[in-house]
């Protein structure tokens, strides 16, 4: 059976062929009772869509072979360390393990580290760099949520 280092090895290789072929140096698998369930790199010069991190695309992936967009009982191997959208979508989807190679720290000399992504996304919503800030507007009937959850119930 195969060890988390041998799946850390394939997505660091996936990374590794990314890079060789012009994309940037992350990779992904996904793997669920010890079997890899989908894999993915980063596609965002490929694609221009800047949620393609390998981490997602290969959570995309596994979500469609499982049939479900639950990812419970699955382990994410990742070639570096995630970042918070990905780790974000990790906690959304149920994932309760993962495991990386290179951390910010190893990728902060070549602009490749999240700290300070996750150090804005620590504080208070006021004290972030972007503008975000809660507003209320009034509406006639149900509430938004409140005829979601309606539409699931009945």
């Amino acid at each position: 059976m195969a060890s988390d280092a041998d799946f850390l090895a394939q997505a660091v290789d996936l990374a590794m062929a990314n890079v060789l072929s012009g994309g940037r140096p992350f990779g992904a698998v996904v793997v669920k009772d010890g079997v890899v369930i989908a894999t993915g790199v980063n596609e965002i010069g490929v694609t221009g869509d800047p949620t393609a991190h390998a981490e997602l695309t290969a959570m995309r992936r596994a979500a469609q072979a499982l049939g479900a967009p639950r990812l419970d009982g699955c382990v994410v191997y990742a070639s570096g360390q995630p970042c918070p959208m990905c780790l974000a979508a990790m906690h959304m989807t149920g994932v309760r393990t993962v495991r990386f190679c290179y951390s910010n720290d190893d990728g902060e000399a070549f602009g490749l580290s999240t700290a300070a992504v996750y150090a804005q996304m620590a504080k208070p919503l006021e004290g972030q760099a972007i503008d975000i800030r809660h507003q209320s507007i009034a509406r006639d009937g149900p509430s938004l949520y409140a005829a979601w959850k309606a539409r699931q119930d009945g």
